[in-house]
């Protein structure tokens, strides 16, 4: 078997008292795109620094290619690119003096014209000294930067903050693009929509604790909400469908939209009585599962971002 891209073995921070992850249990396997999923504060970015070994763990072990964050950082950061969530650049660099400058660290191993292909593909001019950047273009430069050395690991946080919607629509392109060449990107953020069009699995996280690790396909499958749209032929009554457990969405003389948590076969059964022509499955967006998961789950809710 091929070893993990990523391995947490009972990953445990604590600030002070305060916990900032705990006992994470977690696998990323080569090739696949790892959304990790929860709401601000929740130890996603906790997490990520201690795989670039930005932190230190309390207890527990990272490891990057079967090595161990904290022994064999330096020779692990290598094969890495990363971009942070608080992103900091120098203010009196141009953002191509800055990005010369990283890749002489390497040893000069940027591909030119992957380069002038990526700065054309997010509409960076790099030219401009990176204190008269909008948020947005700072954005774009740490970007490039983790993409350019075409690494087998990348490490997103918040990836698409500050972008503007057909950027952030060409970011999922060039990580689709990295899974494609078979490499590995842990991507963490807490816009569903995003992480629903990339990834193959997601980690969802929740006060410290990882609460679930489900592929995206699976997590919406497993839902425990149905939506359904009815169609009758006849009027049907206002209260037709008034059952524990089921909340009336939109209610039209002929056509009827519910959301149904428990006595979906009573439902069906007065759909059949009335006559109905037509039923619909609304499937639900990760979205609305996620917030479905953390509202049977209580405490810690998540803001998501809405597409």
């Amino acid at each position: 078997m091929a070893i993990p891209v990523i391995e947490l073995r009972d990953l445990t921070v604590y600030y002070g008292q305060r916990r900032g992850v705990e006992d994470l249990n977690l696998t990323v396997e080569p090739g696949e795109v790892f959304g990790f999923l929860g709401p601000n504060g929740a130890g996603k970015t906790t997490t990520l620094r201690v795989l670039l070994d930005i932190i230190r763990p309390t207890r527990g072990q990272a490891l990057i290619f079967g090595r161990d964050c904290r022994r064999e950082g330096p020779q692990i950061r290598r094969q890495v690119g990363y971009l942070p969530g608080e992103l900091s650049l120098p203010a009196s660099l141009t953002a191509r003096q800055y990005l010369a400058m990283l890749d002489a660290a390497r040893g000069r191993v940027v591909e030119a014209a992957y380069l002038a292909r990526l700065c054309d593909q997010l509409d960076l001019d790099l030219d401009r000294p990176m204190r008269t950047y909008s948020r947005g273009n700072k954005q774009k430069v740490g970007l490039i930067a983790a993409f350019m050395f075409r690494p087998q690991l990348l490490i997103l946080d918040e990836p698409t903050g500050g972008l503007d919607p057909l950027v952030q629509q060409m970011v999922l392109e060039l990580v689709r693009a990295a899974r494609a060449e078979g490499r590995t990107v842990f991507f963490s953020s807490h816009i569903l929509p995003e992480v629903q069009a990339v990834c193959d699995r997601v980690g969802i996280i929740r006060a410290g604790r990882l609460a679930a690790v489900e592929r995206v396909d699976a997590l919406l499958q497993r839902q425990q909400v149905h939506r359904l749209r009815l169609r009758f032929a006849q009027p049907i009554p206002p209260a037709a469908f008034a059952l524990p457990g089921v909340t009336e969405l939109a209610h039209g003389e002929s056509e009827v939209t519910l959301e149904v948590r428990e006595n979906l076969a009573h439902v069906l059964r007065i759909a059949g009585d009335l006559g109905a022509i037509e039923l619909e499955t609304m499937p639900l967006t990760l979205e609305e599962v996620f917030l479905a998961y953390y509202g049977a789950q209580g405490g810690n809710h998540a803001q998501p971002v809405l597409a």
